[in-house]
C-alpha cells in the first residue's frame, strides 16, 4: 500500500511537471525572433522580378487596381529565404508562411499574400499560370501594395519563384 501511495505521488508530481513545461514552451514561442538578413534580398534574379511586376502592374492596371511598388528589403529577403528553403526541398510550398507573416507585420505590413512556382522560363509563362490560378490570382488582385521577390536558379539551372505582396 506505502508503495503504491508513493507511486501515485510520484505520478502527480510528474504531471504538474509535465504541465508546467508547457507554459514554459508557450513563453518560447512568444519570443520568437522574425528578424531576416536584408543581403538576401540582392540574391533574387531583379531583371525577372522587374518582368514580372510590370505584367502584374499591367494586369491591375486593367481592372483599375493600383500598381505594385517594388519592395527591395524586407519582403525579398523573406521571398529569397523561402525560396532557397523549396530548392533545398526540392518542392515548392508555402511551408512557414506565418513566419514571413508574422515578420512583416512587425514591420508594419497591415496583410500579406504569398505566391509561388517553379519551373517557369519567363516572365510572361509564370504570372500566365498564376492568373489561371483562382487563389493566386486573388493575392495578385488582393489590396496590396508592395512586393518583394526570392527568384534564384537552383543547380540544374530551373528557377524557383516566392513573391510576398503586403500592404500597409
Amino acid at each position: 500500500m506505502k508503495l503504491l501511495k508513493t507511486s501515485l505521488l510520484t505520478l502527480v508530481l510528474l504531471c504538474v511537471v509535465t504541465s508546467c513545461s508547457k507554459e514554459d514552451s508557450g513563453n518560447v514561442a512568444e519570443e520568437v525572433n522574425y528578424s531576416i538578413d536584408l543581403n538576401l534580398a540582392q540574391e533574387t534574379d531583379w531583371e525577372f522580378a522587374d518582368e514580372i511586376l510590370t505584367l502584374i502592374n499591367e494586369h491591375r492596371t486593367s481592372l483599375g487596381l493600383s500598381t505594385i511598388l517594388r519592395d527591395q528589403q524586407h519582403a525579398s529577403a523573406y521571398a529569397v529565404d523561402h525560396t532557397k528553403y523549396m530548392i533545398e526541398n526540392d518542392k515548392i510550398s508555402h511551408d512557414n508562411f506565418s513566419f514571413r507573416n508574422n515578420g512583416m507585420k512587425n514591420r508594419g505590413a497591415k496583410s500579406v499574400g504569398e505566391v509561388v512556382a517553379y519551373g517557369y522560363t519567363d516572365a510572361e509563362t509564370v504570372v500566365n499560370a498564376w492568373l489561371n490560378s483562382p487563389s493566386h490570382k486573388s493575392v495578385i488582385e488582393g489590396p496590396y501594395a508592395y512586393s518583394g521577390f526570392g527568384i534564384i536558379q537552383n543547380s540544374q539551372g530551373q528557377y524557383f519563384f516566392t513573391q510576398l505582396f503586403y500592404r500597409k
